[in-house]
Parts: structure tokens; C-alpha cells; sequence
């Protein structure tokens, strides 16, 4: 291999991994005195749940994200609805503050389902219901179906979530005209890995269907999405599942993959519907407002 060969390889994968993981990074814009803030009005383990609101809602956050700062407006939007609401972090990486997510997502599944039980043991919930934003819209999948989450989960919302992997708007495709990009990827953030289209991890995921009995899952998409791409990979298919675009409900809502998570009202107001169905009202641009 000539010299300039030996310097770009691992240039390039270096550059790649950042690409890869340069998008999403905006859900997680944290500065440590707000990750180490306690939250206001959630992740209160003496909230009961109501009886119009029976099961605490736990918010999943998303890649290189954490449990405060994904969550700063669609938290407060729940918990002033009467829910009693918690946030996970989980997929940390040792050395890695703030920006969560990253670890393998197996491994996050069982963070997931440890926090779930300490959250159904505080409150007193036989079940708790789920939204999560991107890689968190996804993972707890892997929790219903390998882990026993789907007798203490009652419904899942993502929010943008890659439910069938990514591939960046075609970039991933690139991965194997750079030896060692890929490698270099699931070594330092295995996390990232496992949502490239295709891989390990999603095809063991997705085998044998997207959804498991008992469980209602909603999904909540925009045709704008620049990282869980393309975006209708992100709609589930089986039995109790509601695919949602945005656009569909807005037409006006340009939110991508980042806002809808963060402060996209007319999103938090299709999660409200998901989390109560039998109170839905309909979702519109004015919901932006509500």
C-alpha cells in the first residue's frame, strides 16, 4: 500500500464516523449545568399516577442525546397533562459525558428495562407507556421483544425513530469503499453500529415481524427527516400499529429529524393522542398552539 494509502485510510474513517454521527449530535447541544440540573416536575418518584392517566410515561432519549436535555419541552408539555413522567440515560460510554446513546444497543435495551422497573416499583403502575425520539424510538423495540418488556409496556411512540436502520441519505453505502470506516465505527461507537441499515443488530430486530402482542405502537415521521432516512423506513408494519406523518397533519410543519423531538408541538400533540386514545382530538397546524 503506498504512504498517502496509510495516512487516508484511517483519515477517512475518522471522517466518516463523524459524518455518521455529526446530525444527530444537534438533540444533545448540553452544557453540564444543565445535564446536572434536576429536572422540574419529572422524574419525581413520589408522583402517582391518576386514574385519567394510569401508567407513567418514560421518555427514551435519542443518540448522543441525554435524559434533560431531549426532553426540555415535550417533558413539561406531559407532566403539566397530569402525567406522571421519567427519563432514562442510557448507552453511556466511559469517558463519554452528556452525549448518551453511543453503547451497544442491546445493552441499552437492558438499562431501558431496569429504569422501567424502578419506575413501575415507585409509582405502583402494573405498566408503563414509552416515547422515545430516534435511536430511543427503536430501542425499547428490542426490550418488548428479547427482554420481557412487553408484559410491563402498554405503548410505544417514536418519535422519528429508525426503526429499519439508516443510511444517511445514502452515506452509509460508502462505508465499504473505506477498509477499516466500519470497523472503525462499531469499535468506538458500537451505538452507531447497530443502526446502520443492515446491520447485526437490526437484523435480529426486525426478524420474524416489527411488533409484538400486546403492545400499541405509534409512529410519528416528517418527510423532512435528514437522518433517520429514508423516512418511511421508520413506519412499522403488524398488528395495533399507527403510522403517522406530520405533513399528513400539518402541511405547513417543516420539522426534521432534530425538531420534531424537541419542540415540535403539533408532534407533542399526536404523542398526547398515542399516550390517550380514547380522548384524542385531532391533530392540526393549530395543535402548535394547544
Amino acid at each position: 500500500m503506498l504512504p498517502w494509502k496509510r495516512v487516508l485510510r484511517p483519515l477517512t474513517a475518522l471522517l466518516l464516523t463523524a459524518a455518521v454521527a455529526a446530525v444527530p449530535a444537534a438533540t444533545a447541544h448540553a452544557s453540564t449545568a444543565t445535564a446536572t440540573a434536576t429536572s422540574s416536575g419529572w422524574n419525581d418518584y413520589s408522583c402517582k399516577p391518576s386514574a385519567a392517566h394510569p401508567r407513567p410515561v418514560v421518555l427514551v432519549h435519542g443518540t448522543l442525546g441525554n435524559s434533560i436535555d431531549n426532553w426540555l419541552s415535550l417533558a413539561p408539555y406531559l407532566e403539566t397533562r397530569g402525567y406522571c413522567v421519567f427519563s432514562v440515560d442510557y448507552g453511556q460510554l466511559p469517558g463519554v459525558p452528556l452525549f448518551h446513546g453511543l453503547g451497544p444497543i442491546d445493552k441499552s435495551a437492558q438499562q431501558l428495562s431496569d429504569f422501567v422497573d424502578q419506575v413501575l416499583s415507585a409509582t405502583g403502575a402494573a405498566k408503563a407507556d414509552l416515547v422515545g425520539h430516534s435511536q430511543g424510538g427503536m430501542m425499547p423495540r428490542y426490550y418488548l421483544k428479547f427482554l420481557g418488556g412487553a408484559a410491563k409496556v402498554n405503548a410505544l411512540v417514536g418519535l422519528a425513530p429508525d426503526n429499519h436502520g439508516t443510511d444517511l441519505d445514502g452515506l452509509t453505502h460508502l462505508l465499504p469503499y473505506f477498509p477499516g470506516a466500519g470497523d472503525l465505527i462499531k469499535a468506538t461507537t458500537p451505538g452507531l453500529a447497530d443502526q446502520i441499515t443492515g446491520s447485526a443488530f437490526l437484523t435480529k430486530l426486525n426478524a420474524g415481524g416489527d411488533t409484538v402482542p400486546g403492545v400499541r405502537y405509534t409512529v410519528i415521521a416528517t418527510k423532512y427527516d435528514e437522518v433517520a432516512t429514508p423516512w418511511r423506513s421508520q413506519y412499522l408494519s403488524g398488528g395495533d400499529v399507527h403510522n403517522v406523518l406530520l405533513q399528513d397533519l400539518c402541511p405547513l410543519d417543516l420539522s426534521e429529524h432534530v425538531a420534531i423531538g424537541l419542540f415540535d408541538r403539533i408532534a407533542f400533540h399526536e404523542v398526547a393522542n398515542a399516550l390517550d386514545p380514547a380522548h384524542a382530538t385531532a391533530t392540526t397546524c393549530a395543535s402548535a398552539f394547544s
